[in-house]
């Protein structure tokens, strides 16, 4: 691991623990040229995952185009960056505790659309219209008005 002050490749481990309910290692380490502290975090790579998009072409998936989506979705409503994380952390180990080498991006969508229903209703207004390509006003109204019958 590459120290962040002087660059060089020698550090020990001072402490590990996990961390998002063991999605991920936290490990604070000590570079041994400086002795500078820093923290790193390690998780699983889900490799050779991908997803089938709604034209048939694959890409590999993308925990960071996820979150990318997520935050976009929630940007300037209340919510905090650890719920989003939350919700990321949700969505990925459905995905990959139901789907071994392809996922539908259309079962990524669905499952995202889900976590924001229960989040923030502006949230999933948002990524709805992106997802389901609204096209006009009334597009928008209508999804309100299942939001409201849904309640």
């Amino acid at each position: 691991m590459l120290c962040p002050k002087c660059r060089s490749v020698d550090d020990k481990v001072i402490d590990s623990r996990a961390s998002r309910e063991g999605a991920t290692i936290r490990r604070r380490r000590e570079c041994l040229a400086c002795g500078h502290r820093f923290t790193t975090y390690e998780e699983i790579e889900h490799e050779g995952l991908m997803v089938v998009k709604r034209d048939g072409r694959r890409e590999e998936f993308s925990r960071e185009k996820l979150f990318n989506g997520l935050k976009k979705a929630c940007q300037k409503r209340p919510i905090s960056p650890q719920a989003i994380e939350d919700v990321l952390d949700r969505i990925v180990e459905q995905i990959t505790n139901h789907y071994e080498n392809e996922v539908p991006g259309t079962a990524i969508g669905e499952k995202v659309m889900a976590e924001l229903r229960e989040l923030d209703e502006v949230a999933y207004v948002r990524f709805a219209s992106v997802y389901r390509r609204f096209q006009e006003a009334t597009d928008f109204v209508h999804e309100i008005k299942k939001l409201e019958a849904d309640k």
